[in-house]
């Protein structure tokens, strides 16, 4: 089994540009290629203001913590991401702004780029079953998650993979919640 493990107070900040909020990348593949296939990070929100646009990317975006935002686009997007665990998917090409339902918002991005990966984020809370032909990742948002090796993974802790030899399981403690991303790479 060749899995990433992470934990979110370890993971690297990088502040945005327009100072609206930091994004801690989880993994970009393939590595140190600027011109990625799939990304994973957890971003904070702090102040209003756009999202920027990523053309050719499909994004899912799923509320860890905080009151949430409402993400606008004139004719094209009007959501309101305010439930914890609840994915949303959409088009980076289209150019957003973001408005704050009240503080700051922490946010799980997947981010894949169109004709190479797809990603199917959802909220699980039962046993995970990982196809050996997709990568994918894990993010814990409450209790504890056991891996096949018998280590667990707790809240705000994850791990990422690529395409493995076998399924991967991963089995959830009693009230357990997870956020899993299953990508799959073409």
């Amino acid at each position: 089994m060749n899995l990433n493990r992470f934990d979110f107070a370890s993971l690297p900040v990088s502040p945005w540009r327009n100072g609206g909020g930091e994004t801690r990348e989880i993994t970009s593949q393939p590595l140190g290629n600027a011109d990625f296939d799939w990304r994973a990070s957890i971003a904070t929100i702090a102040q209003d203001g756009p999202f920027s646009a990523f053309n050719g990317i499909d994004r899912s975006i799923t509320l860890l913590e905080g009151d949430g935002v409402h993400l606008y686009s004139a004719g094209l997007i009007d959501h309101r991401l305010q439930h914890v665990g609840e994915p949303f998917a959409f088009s980076g090409d289209v150019a957003l702004e973001a408005f704050l339902l009240g503080g700051s918002s922490q946010d799980f991005n997947i981010m894949t780029r169109r004709g190479r990966c797809k990603a199917d984020v959802q909220r699980v809370t039962s046993e995970v079953s990982a196809p050996a032909s997709r990568a994918g990742v894990l993010y814990v948002l409450q209790g504890e998650w056991q891996l096949e090796d018998g280590s667990r993974l707790e809240c705000r802790q994850g791990c990422w993979w690529q395409p493995q030899q076998k399924a991967l399981r991963f089995a959830p403690q009693p009230g357990a919640i997870a956020l899993w991303a299953d990508i799959t790479v073409r």
